[in-house]
């Protein structure tokens, strides 16, 4: 059978006047967009022009909520309620629909400190989970390949893909490196794609040190904002499509 992987790319963090990362060219090359909401990036007018954006190029989009953290881009742990957590993601994947031709949403992918502590912390997992459920039973939810996160979600009845990392660095146990550690986030182009292949072809990842573990890879993510953003998504869209894989958008997998 043949190799299908979903490419997806965290879009619409520009906010007010400040635009950040390269969304008109990134776009090209992915399948599905993750959109921020408002809660650590975005903004009304970023968030329609980046819908239309997907829309115009047949990427599907997905909701990206976070904490409420514009000033640490989300990227700080919180201590919220579930009332409020579960508040906070259903007001923000409402308020992306709003902007959408058809309404709908193909997927929702929490962003930064939401996530990562979602893939150690089964309250908050289940909470955001929740949340999906009651807004959309229907919705994908994009989580870290091989967490117990995944499990849960399909226990409660949502569909859940896996997600990995082109351009970040894991820790042996799958996680991923902490951006305050020197070389979390890698930028070397051949490498970025020498190791999406890999991770998409053989179902193995590299740690950063230097181990070998199994992972699912259903859906990959680029980095809009990386230096060399661009290039690096045309060069392995081009390396996974030379290895034969097909690049489909997450509701058109077949597993």
């Amino acid at each position: 059978m043949t190799k299908q992987v979903d490419i997806n790319c965290d879009m619409g963090e520009s906010f007010g006047m400040y635009k950040l990362g390269h969304d008109e060219e990134v776009i090209k090359y992915i399948s599905s967009a993750n959109i921020a909401c408002g809660f650590h990036a975005g903004d009304p007018v970023w968030m329609n022009k980046t819908v239309k954006l997907a829309e115009d190029n047949g990427v599907k989009i997905g909701a990206h909520p976070s904490y409420p953290d514009l000033n640490g881009f989300g990227r700080r742990n919180m201590d919220i309620t579930s009332n409020e957590l579960k508040s906070d993601i259903l007001y923000q994947i409402g308020a992306l629909q709003a902007f959408t031709q058809n309404k709908k949403l193909q997927h929702v992918k929490p962003h930064g400190a939401l996530y990562n502590q979602a893939v150690v912390n089964e309250k908050i997992a289940k909470t955001i989970c929740e949340a999906i459920l009651e807004f959309d039973s229907n919705l994908i939810l994009l989580a870290l390949s091989g967490s117990k996160w995944i499990k849960n979600a399909k226990d409660m009845g949502l569909k859940a893909y896996n997600e990995i990392f082109a351009d970040r660095a894991l820790n042996d146990d799958g996680s991923l490196v902490s951006r305050s550690i020197q070389g979390s986030v890698l930028h070397d182009v051949n490498e970025v794609a020498d190791r999406s292949n890999q991770m998409v072809m053989e179902g193995i990842a590299t740690t950063m040190n230097g181990n070998k573990i199994e992972i699912e890879a259903d859906s990959l993510c680029i980095h809009g904002d990386t230096p060399g953003a661009v290039q690096m998504a045309l060069t392995v869209n081009n390396s996974l499509k030379s290895s034969g894989v097909e690049i489909k958008p997450l509701q058109n997998l077949v597993n």
